[in-house]
């Protein structure tokens, strides 16, 4: 994912920052505490394709 692209993304429920997963498939955010998908590139940032984070990605 560009990191600038990064820098300006959002999360469309909080409006808090997003940030990449360790695998590099997810944008996470912890305010609202979703995890957005990635596919072919693209971030998919709709709150009915997010799922819950999980603990560990909660404590990143």
């Amino acid at each position: 994912m560009d990191p600038k692209l990064l820098r300006i993304l959002v999360c469309p429920v909080s409006k808090a920052p997003l940030k990449l997963s360790k695998d590099k498939q997810w944008l996470l955010c912890t305010v609202s505490g979703l995890a957005y998908p990635i596919r072919d590139d693209i971030p998919v940032l709709l709150e009915s394709e997010a799922r819950p984070l999980t603990s560990d990605e909660q404590l990143d």
